[in-house]
């Protein structure tokens, strides 16, 4: 069967280069720490996939947030983040190293902390094209236990 005319060339679609210094805070925040956009929809078009960064202040803690019905994988590059939800009503804390990975199932309230004396820096990949972020009120993790 001929391929349709119209449809795109999937075989040579352009590969795209994010530079870090292209990499854009314009997503979903959290206090406590900064997400950097590289690969999404606004940014190479992607339909599927989102991926950046997220650095944590020393002695610092984001927010109480889940991701929505996005699905996180997290690579730890520097410092020694630590990541806090809930099971059986009891805060339960992570505690990976570099080179380490997590993963944050949807709809998971969490928080990442960095109880170092420097940054924390993880990579970021979400099953959604966008960077959803929904920040929760403090005390949340065990109320919804």
């Amino acid at each position: 069967m001929a391929p349709d005319s119209d449809a795109p060339d999937h075989w040579h679609a352009p590969l795209r280069h994010v530079r870090a210094a292209e990499l854009s805070g314009d997503t979903g925040q959290s206090s406590g720490m900064t997400r950097r956009e590289a690969v999404s929809g606004k940014s190479v078009g992607a339909e599927k996939v989102w991926m950046g960064q997220a650095h944590v202040a020393p002695g610092t803690a984001s927010a109480n947030h889940h991701h929505g019905d996005s699905e996180t994988g997290i690579y730890v590059v520097s410092g020694r983040p630590v990541f806090v939800f809930a099971r059986d009503g009891e805060e339960v804390r992570l505690t990976p190293e570099p080179g380490d990975y997590v993963f944050v199932p949807p709809w998971t309230p969490h928080r990442e902390e960095n109880p170092g004396e420097e940054e924390a820096v993880v990579v970021l990949a979400r099953s959604s094209q966008e960077a959803v972020v929904v920040n929760l009120p403090p005390g949340s993790l065990t109320d919804h236990a």
